[in-house]
């Protein structure tokens, strides 16, 4: 399907979307043996050996894994070479014996299209496209998968061959679960003779890491509370087994675990806090698979129908290291990065050394060019957790900007007092432009003078702040009217770097260290 361009409209504003930001930050993976113990690492081709063994005959036992991945984020290609989605499927054939039709459950935690450009451009339609051909079996909703507003979700849910399932998620009107949003409360799938009941659920401060006005009807109601509700039901309507994917991070999971024993729940995964783990708590297997593809989490659990219990399990975590692609996916992948191109892979300038995104340069690069590119204002106020990728030495692409900020916000104005500011400046999940440290106080750069309680300022924000993302209600009480400039908040960065002219021969490495002066 042939699609139009969309980057003129970029340059012009791309402000025809509005959404988010936010996410817990990244936590780099333990080594691969590392939890839990060794006597729980399955061996190569464990879950296909135990599936043969115990489905011959009369044998009342069963098997079956479960392979775990969350935090995805739209990378398909990898974070490095060989990291990527058609990777990893082979290394689940090779080492997990993996076949669709076998007796396996794809699980994911949640989160998987926001990331960079190749798919949050498509607002997720490639990463989609991607999971159902490996195929997952269910996946979990996380906060960013609202990112890009209902429409898109429900765009998303009806394209993939998989349920997204979370059954804390109410509407506020009338306490019901918006299966009209493309959200199922659980799914049942039958594994090897297994009826399994998979129910999801999704993180609780959803409503300010996603942009609160995309989830403003909907209540994101207690785990506890919802497993109580929902378990007995999911019984009811026949499953044998219980597994509950989460977009949940770890400490929370593994209170939860101690709190619903009897439930009989046999497996829970973890999400949003890109935690890599594979754990027992409580008699249930906790799995968590790391993040963007790079790891994953397993287990199989060894199921007696004729006592209607999970006898024994086995599980482990793994890095996605040593497959070679699959061939028919990593066309799929390429095609994408073939169509990512032709819209995105415009070369704007050049940088000789890059940009680390947790750098103070990458901050300054994105708050000091908004207020060039809005003069009316004083200050700029980002949040940190925004800020999702490096920029690499070499060209610099409008896709490295993408994948940078690859969430849909617009600039917003906001007319704030010196001592409002301040208490902003006390929060530090924010990163500002504008104003300069001086002798225990603050330089208005623009002015030249100290930061003054009482002087009302002009201050730029995202419409996820302004809306309460990061849970900065403030800002709107600040003040409640303030001005949607309906600028996309990466053009006028685009437009700064089109201005520098930059080559190799001549960097933008210099006029980026004038921005932090």
């Amino acid at each position: 399907m042939k699609r139009r361009s969309r980057f003129p409209h970029l340059l012009c504003t791309l402000a025809s979307l509005l959404v988010l930001t936010g996410c817990a930050s990244l936590t780099n993976p333990p080594a691969a043996d590392a939890p839990p113990a060794a006597a729980n690492q399955p061996t190569p081709a464990t879950a296909a050996a135990a599936a043969a063994a115990t489905t011959n005959g009369d044998d009342p036992m069963r098997a079956l894994t479960i392979l775990y991945t969350n935090d995805e984020h739209g990378w398909m290609e990898g974070m490095e070479p060989d990291q990527g989605a058609a990777n990893l499927l082979t290394l689940w054939r090779e080492v997990e014996g993996y076949e669709p039709d076998a007796n396996f459950l794809i699980l994911s935690g949640g989160d998987m299209w926001t990331g960079p450009a190749i798919s949050t451009w498509f607002q997720g339609e490639s990463m989609a496209e991607v999971m159902n051909l490996i195929p997952y079996t269910a996946a979990a909703i996380g906060n960013h998968e609202f990112d890009f507003g209902l429409a898109a979700l429900q765009r998303r849910a009806a394209a993939s061959a998989f349920p997204f399932v979370s059954a804390n998620i109410r509407q506020k009107e009338t306490g019901e679960m918006p299966e009209d949003a493309g959200i199922r409360p659980y799914t049942l799938v039958t594994v090897n003779d297994v009826r399994v009941g998979i129910i999801g659920l999704t993180t609780t401060s959803t409503p300010v890491t996603t942009n609160p006005v995309n989830v403003a009807n909907f209540l994101f109601q207690d785990y506890e509370q919802t497993l109580r509700q929902v378990v007995p039901e999911v019984r009811q309507a026949g499953a044998d087994m219980i597994v509950v994917p989460a977009h949940v991070c770890q400490a929370e999971l593994e209170s939860l675990a101690r709190r619903v024993g009897d439930l009989g729940i046999a497996l829970m995964g973890g999400g949003h806090c890109n935690e890599l783990f594979a754990r027992e708590v409580n008699g249930i297997v906790l799995l968590g698979g790391g993040y963007h593809l790079t790891s994953y989490a397993r287990a199989t659990l060894h199921f007696d129908t004729a006592a209607a219990a999970i006898v024994s399990s086995e599980f482990g975590v793994a890095m996605n290291q040593g497959g070679a692609p699959d061939a028919a996916l990593q066309a799929v992948v390429d095609r994408w990065r073939d169509e990512a191109d032709a819209e995105l892979n415009q070369t704007i300038g050049y940088t000789s050394a890059g940009i680390p995104r947790r750098s103070p340069l990458m901050e300054s690069f994105i708050t000091e060019t908004w207020l060039l590119g809005y003069p009316a204002a004083d200050v700029a106020i980002t949040n940190r957790g925004g800020i999702r990728a490096d920029i690499p030495p070499g060209d610099l692409t409008l896709a490295d900007i993408i994948g940078v900020l690859p969430f849909d916000n617009v600039l917003v104005e906001l007319q704030i007092n010196g001592s409002q500011v301040m208490q902003l400046l006390s929060q530090s999940q924010l990163a500002f432009g504008g104003l300069r440290a001086h002798q225990g106080g603050w330089i208005v750069a623009k002015t030249g003078q100290r930061l003054d309680p009482a002087t009302t300022y002009h201050v730029l924000v995202t419409d996820f702040l302004y809306a309460g993302g990061d849970g900065l209600d403030e800002l709107a009480q600040f003040d409640p009217q303030g001005y949607n400039t309906a600028i996309d908040w990466r053009q006028p960065i685009i437009d700064w770097v089109i201005s520098q002219a930059s080559t190799a021969e001549q960097p933008i490495d210099e006029a980026l260290s004038a921005l932090t002066e």
